[in-house]
């Protein structure tokens, strides 16, 4: 029976760790660029866009595209570093934890 209060009062404190990795998440800020820092934007390390600044020599009607595919690649710039973040914070949490490789608690 101690044994179980023992498993659950880790439980709970892994619970409390976890939100508290959660919020810490939303005040990290990560940066992706593309086309050389012609564009780039500011992300959350749970993924929400804070910023984006666009080089006004990209803002030229026959640059459309170009500018959309710089925006696509600097989000995607900036998700794999916000994910890298999340990751790290996350293995420090779980760490000893009998966790499925692959499995994502995020």
């Amino acid at each position: 029976m101690r044994d179980i209060m023992g498993m659950m009062a880790k439980a709970k404190e892994l619970q409390q760790k976890m939100q508290d990795a959660q919020a810490e998440l939303e005040r990290v800020t990560v940066e992706g660029a593309a086309g050389g820092g012609l564009v780039q934007l500011t992300l959350t390390a749970k993924g929400d866009l804070r910023g984006l600044k666009i080089d006004p020599s990209l803002l030229k009607p026959e640059d459309v595209e170009i500018l959309e595919d710089l925006i696509v690649a600097a989000h995607a710039d900036a998700k794999s570093k916000a994910e890298a973040a999340m990751q790290e914070k996350m293995s420090g949490l779980t760490a000893g934890l009998p966790i499925p490789p692959g499995m994502k608690l995020f």
